[in-house]
């Protein structure tokens, strides 16, 4: 029997017997669409999960976006109403990537087989903090197995646990990686906020590409620790949402540190583009005249909102930093991976994991190989000087001579790019197709990036993006926050 479907199968009668609803419990269902953080207060706790249950029972099938739902939630969001407000999410029901360590029920994999017997002693950092906001913990959401470091002919939003998660927009299309299921999830209101990881691309993409808003912080903003690794130079967790100002209130649950805000909502101002100085990254542009056209009326948008634009204001070292990013990642996994496997008791390794893939090819590899899983087993320590060599580089190129440099030199608030094109055709044969993005500068600087949605292309959503210098989150909010509320374009998908 395939080990994947029968997961799928328990997924599915546990979704079945946590959501025997009331009559009342099921219109409730219906009041969930776009509903906010701020609207939920006018229900209970349990009244919240059961509708989100029943929506995802609902739902998902077509969307394969949650892997798992949380067997206790309904005790938890009971405990929640029966006690005092905890913080800013209390009794929110919040899915989260199946990347991201819960010492519960619920398994943790990555998306892959060989994690699924594996124990999670601890919770993520990024999961004490948001129990201790209040929030329920719904369930796990599926992403492209490994966080889309194992193959470079990978199709975004597959795994072996989980399968294959699809666009709520149009089910034939890609939900980009690796944070699929969190994107998908919250577009389809499977949940009132999720939380993805990024990288390069894993948290901004998918909002993108579903029609929601995505921030990936500053590298450290976030606590990582329990989260599956790919690179402590690039990963960090981040909020993904329908409205800038749930993303925002689940930034202030998340964030960590002496830059963080408890309450990041005060920096949202409708006004907020109103003399802002915004560079346009013009080399991001021409790969699609569509996506062309929407992000030219979206900078109109913005002038017509008060806005400076600066156009061009291209970075400096502008692609000048692909080969020496693959470097560290390559590096960077095997050291962070080997490291995390130990604090999982599994017995496994990097190594393991690919003899794993091999004996399991029929589940694991029936599309993709894990070539990068090869590449990266070859590497040798972070003492290597070709490690060094390459990360020094990567810092250089990204922050000091790319962004940076691009705001010093043209006195900017922040750089504007699209984020990428709209959704591909999923495609088992020749895996991903590249329709363009910016991820990378502030994926390998470490700072923060902003998309929210700026419209569609041919009914297929399409966000535009804020990046800027480290510890900038308030002020992209404050930009991005304006955008969406003087343009609106999100709009709930109707494919399902």
């Amino acid at each position: 029997m395939d080990r994947r479907n029968m997961d799928r199968r328990t997924f599915l009668q546990r979704a079945g017997a946590a959501a025997v609803l009331t009559r009342a419990a099921r219109a409730q269902t219906a009041d969930l669409e776009e509903i906010t953080i701020a609207d939920l207060a006018r229900m209970s706790a349990r009244q919240a999960v059961e509708g989100y249950l029943a929506r995802i029972r609902d739902i998902d099938p077509k969307l394969r976006s949650v892997v798992e739902v949380n067997p206790d939630a309904l005790s938890i969001a009971d405990e929640l109403d029966r006690g005092p407000k905890r913080g800013p999410l209390h009794g929110v029901p919040v899915l989260i990537k199946d990347n991201i360590d819960t010492a519960d029920r619920m398994k943790t994999t990555a998306g892959s087989l060989a994690l699924m017997d594996a124990p999670q002693p601890r919770d993520a950092a990024v999961v004490e903090r948001l129990r201790a906001a209040g929030a329920v913990i719904l369930g796990k959401t599926n992403l492209s197995e490994w966080a889309n470091f194992r193959s470079t002919h990978s199709m975004s939003g597959w795994s072996g646990r989980g399968g294959q998660t699809r666009n709520p927009y149009a089910l034939d299309r890609s939900p980009c990686g690796s944070s699929s299921g969190s994107g998908a999830a919250a577009a389809a209101n499977l949940c009132a906020v999720a939380v993805g990881t990024e990288t390069d691309g894993s948290v901004v993409c998918p909002s993108s590409i579903n029609g929601i808003v995505g921030i990936k912080p500053t590298l450290g903003l976030i606590g990582g620790r329990g989260i599956v690794p790919i690179a402590h130079s690039q990963d960090t967790a981040g909020p993904m949402a329908r409205t800038v100002r749930d993303a925002a209130i689940l930034l202030g649950a998340m964030a960590e540190g002496p830059h963080a805000e408890a309450d990041y909502t005060k920096f949202l101002d409708a006004g907020g583009l109103r003399g802002a100085r915004l560079g346009v990254a013009r080399k991001f542009f021409g790969i699609t005249a569509d996506v062309d056209r929407l992000m030219e009326s979206s900078l109109d948008a913005m002038k017509k909102l008060g806005a400076e634009i600066v156009d061009p204001a291209d970075l400096p070292s502008h692609g000048k930093y692909g080969d020496p990013e693959l470097e560290v990642l390559l590096y960077e996994f095997k050291n962070d991976l080997n490291g995390y496997l130990e604090t999982r008791h599994t017995g496994l390794s990097l190594e393991r994991l690919i003899a794993f893939n091999n004996q399991h090819r029929g589940e694991e590899m029936p599309y993709f190989e894990q070539e990068i899983f090869e590449k990266a087993q070859k590497k040798g320590p972070l003492s290597d000087p070709a490690y060094r060599k390459a990360l020094a580089q990567n810092h250089r190129l990204s922050r000091a001579e790319g962004i940076d440099a691009a705001l010093k030199r043209q006195r900017l608030d922040a750089i504007v790019a699209p984020t990428a094109g709209p959704a591909w055709l999923i495609d088992n044969v020749n895996g991903d197709h590249d329709t363009g993005g910016c991820s990378t500068p502030a994926a390998v600087a470490g700072y923060p990036h902003i998309t929210v949605p700026a419209g569609f292309v041919r009914g297929l959503p399409v966000g535009i993006s804020f990046f800027g210098t480290a510890w900038s989150e308030p002020a992209l909010l404050k930009l991005a926050y304006a955008f969406e509320q003087a343009t609106k374009a999100r709009k709930k998908p109707e494919a399902i």
